[in-house]
């Protein structure tokens, strides 16, 4: 790092720290603009984002046609109250709807990925009338207190446990555990079609669909939290589409807006028709700016066929680490993922913890999770040119 760039550091670090609440570690790293799979920071370095900004920017960062629809709008009408019909929202839905898995018929936008699980329990509790739902170990839904009712790992509920209901969680892929969980008590079973944070976690086949027969089996909802999945990241516009599988009710954010903060959850239509007026809400709820987001993202994703994209590219990427990992057993122990959501199982936790940071002093934006997984989640369009140079420089810091 050069001078400068310490000193950027330093005085960001400064600042924050007088400033916000401590609640987030960092990276020495202050970015200032991103175009397609890089970004930039304060001194003009240039680094390869493999994270896709959590996998958000599932188009790239600021790609053109979002940028042109957000300023669009924003010259148009940025925000007014849900007690209006938007144009922006209309649009939207007649855009989104026909995308949605069949029976999927009614969706409500929010602004962030735990906002649409909140939703989504909440349906599912007045659709059933039950307080009980299911999740699985290490899984992921977000950090709200309804959110943190169904995540699984305890490092994020622990410090909440007094303002949270006692949890059922069941391993991931046990369809055993899962049936002697479910009852006539459950509101809903909680379920990634794969873990992301968790350490991607692929859902073993005939996973998803057993679980859709036990819910239908006791009158429970399946929920899926296509957060993460969603919107062409696992090869599919929705990664429950790999196994011919449709929940009752599905929440979705991240790429959703391609950068723009906005979020969904979507129901059949015998779920919506047990709401009533006033059941839920939100200021922000179907913003404009957000829809007309959405809707670029969605263009883009369809046109551009960047599912197909996803399968074909990922495939590749998968097949060249686990060439890496056979070579090196020592170092990687298990490849797997979907798409372009990989994650690389590394043997020694203490390289692993220190490889985000040694990636981005070699000009690579990287995620570790669960403790020692290398996850990749670029771009969807993420260029060859970035990918291979940036894959192959993670390999030799690994």
């Amino acid at each position: 790092m050069s001078l400068e760039s310490q000193r950027s550091v330093v005085s960001a670090r400064a600042q924050e720290a007088a400033q916000f609440l401590p609640v987030v570690r960092r990276l020495p790293l202050v970015l200032v603009e991103g175009h397609g799979a890089r970004v930039r920071d304060a001194e003009g370095r240039e680094y390869v984002d493999l994270t896709g900004g959590w996998g958000v920017t599932c188009i790239g960062h600021s790609h053109p046609a979002l940028v042109e629809a957000i300023c669009a709008q924003a010259g148009r009408l940025m925000q007014t109250t849900n007690l209006f019909y938007t144009q922006a929202q209309l649009d939207l839905l007649a855009q989104f709807t026909p995308l949605l898995p069949p029976g999927l018929t009614r969706s409500f936008f929010v602004s962030s990925g735990a906002e649409a699980m909140d939703g989504a329990l909440k349906v599912a509790h007045r659709a059933t009338g039950r307080t009980k739902f299911v999740s699985t170990f290490d899984s992921f839904h977000g950090r709200t207190i309804g959110a943190l009712c169904v995540l699984g790992q305890a490092k994020h509920r622990d410090p909440y446990r007094a303002l949270l209901p006692e949890p059922v969680f069941v391993p991931f892929g046990d369809l055993d555990a899962a049936r002697a969980a479910i009852d006539e008590r459950t509101a809903a079973f909680v379920v990634e079609p794969i873990q992301g944070e968790g350490g991607v976690n692929v859902a073993p086949p005939g996973y998803l669909a057993g679980l859709r027969e036990l819910c239908h089996e006791h009158g429970t909802l399946l929920i899926l939290d296509e957060i993460q999945t969603g919107i062409g990241r696992t090869g599919r516009l929705f990664a429950c589409e790999h196994d011919g599988v449709v929940p009752d009710v599905m929440t979705l954010g991240k790429g959703l807006g391609g950068g723009f903060p906005v979020a969904a959850f979507v129901t059949s239509e015998e779920v919506a028709a047990t709401v009533s007026l006033g059941d839920h809400g939100g200021t922000y709820a179907g913003n404009p700016l957000a829809c007309a987001a959405v809707s670029a993202v969605l263009r883009v994703v369809t046109e551009e066929k960047l599912p197909e994209r996803a399968t074909e590219l990922g495939a590749r990427v998968i097949e060249r680490l686990r060439a890496f990992a056979a070579d090196r057993p020592g170092v990687a122990d298990d490849v797997r993922g979907r798409g372009l959501l990989i994650g690389m199982s590394l043997t020694d936790t203490e390289r692993a913890a220190t490889l985000s940071l040694r990636a981005a002093e070699a000009g690579v934006i990287l995620n570790v999770t669960a403790g020692r997984v290398m996850r990749l989640f670029p771009a969807l369009n993420v260029p060859e040119d970035d990918l291979w140079p940036a894959l192959e420089t993670v390999l030799a810091l690994v």
